[in-house]
């Protein structure tokens, strides 16, 4: 999986894009990067390319290896109705380089050949845009709740509930591992076995995980970590059952 803030096959890819705002002449990068895009005397066209007919089980790493050689900043994979659609818009770090990926046209992935085609930077801010409405996934950072009278009836509707060994964690990081996890519950006796991981039927992490404790009781003490963090993002922790986890593992594998 992308955004593990580590390094695979020889391919960085790094935690999350750090989303581009029209402040620069491309776009800014925060978080203290030193990445410009070229500019060849005035402004190059935006560096972007739209890719089409990839395979249905392509990942973010599968197009890096794609353009080897190139200076990917970004790739958006485009979702329709929540199934890949077999597109992705993707980002390089100059104009000369998106030129050079346009050279890829109709170069085979798998048993697939894939058009590669111009597009324009609004073909990336609506890429992204439809992800973040489908993830609901600010991936930046994910601000804590507000304690309104609403939600503070919603803590105690959770006391009040029937506990079994299992919780249900919402709002977890994509890039969240099962030793991560494990970690944030270090009070407590887990394995990995404990511990199950949302997947859609892309293979895209839905930010929600299930967690099997030894007990009831110590699923009600685990509550005590509700809204506390990992990594950037606040974790939501909801009493759960044995069948809601099922469905949702069975759910994953298809």
């Amino acid at each position: 999986m992308l955004g593990s803030g580590g390094v695979s096959d020889g391919y960085e890819v790094g935690s999350k894009r750090q989303r581009m705002i029209e402040s620069n002449p491309y776009f800014a990068v925060g978080g203290g990067s030193s990445f410009q895009p070229y500019n060849y005397g005035g402004l190059p066209s935006f560096p972007v390319v739209r890719l089409r007919g990839l395979p249905f089980n392509c990942s973010e790493l599968d197009i890096f290896k794609f353009f080897a050689g190139l200076d990917v900043i970004d790739v958006v994979l485009v979702n329709k109705n929540g199934r890949f659609s077999g597109e992705a818009v993707v980002v390089f770090a100059s104009s000369m380089q998106a030129e050079f990926a346009l050279q890829r046209d109709r170069q085979n992935m798998g048993r697939r050949y894939v058009e590669v085609f111009r597009c324009k930077k609004q073909d990336y801010y609506q890429a992204i845009a439809a992800e973040v409405n489908e993830t609901y996934d600010s991936e930046v950072y994910s601000p804590p709740p507000i304690h309104s009278k609403k939600s503070h009836n919603k803590d105690k509707d959770k006391e009040q509930m029937d506990y079994t060994e299992f919780l249900k964690l919402r709002g977890l990081p994509f890039s969240v591992t099962k030793s991560e996890i494990m970690e944030f519950f270090e009070e407590f006796e887990l394995s990995e076995d404990n511990i199950h991981i949302g997947y859609r039927s892309d293979g895209r992490a839905t930010g929600e995980a299930f967690v099997e404790f030894a007990s009831d009781e110590d699923a009600k003490k685990a509550m005590s970590k509700d809204k506390m963090m990992i990594g950037s993002r606040y974790v939501e922790l909801f009493p759960s059952t044995p069948d809601e986890a099922r469905h949702a593992e069975s759910r994953s594998r298809r």
